[in-house]
């Protein structure tokens, strides 16, 4: 049986949606800048899903909306970073982080779990 894959952007909660069988298997938050520019701070699966590819899927079809509007991505998730490192959308800007940058961003993603959050894992 096929499953049926669909990602989505929910602007009121500022992230694309990735839906299995319509069932919310993981998300990517993003939040727009004054500049214009598209933050990539976090990116989700739940760990049910892991394994599938499920985070590549989502994030590529994330980037290529950002890429489609002309605006210029820029990823603090190290998975997004990651995944745009390996692969070339067409027509994206991406404005990578500086290494203090992606220090800075791993220690509060660090604190945040280490504080007790139970957050599922990125999944590629």
């Amino acid at each position: 049986m096929t499953e049926q894959i669909e990602i989505t952007r929910a602007d009121d909660r500022q992230r694309y949606e990735i839906h299995v069988d319509g069932a919310l298997a993981g998300w990517a938050e993003f939040r727009d800048t004054p500049t214009g520019k598209v933050l990539f701070p976090a990116t989700e699966i739940d760990p049910a899903y892991g394994g599938r590819g499920l985070g590549s899927r989502l994030i590529d079809a994330a980037v290529r909306d950002v890429a489609d509007q002309g605006r210029i991505a820029v990823p603090r998730c190290p998975f997004v970073v990651a995944y745009l490192r390996k692969h070339e959308i067409p027509g994206l800007v991406v404005e990578f982080p500086t290494a203090e940058q992606a220090a800075a961003h791993a220690a509060e993603h660090a604190a945040k779990q280490s504080g007790g959050a139970d957050s599922p894992s990125v999944q590629g």
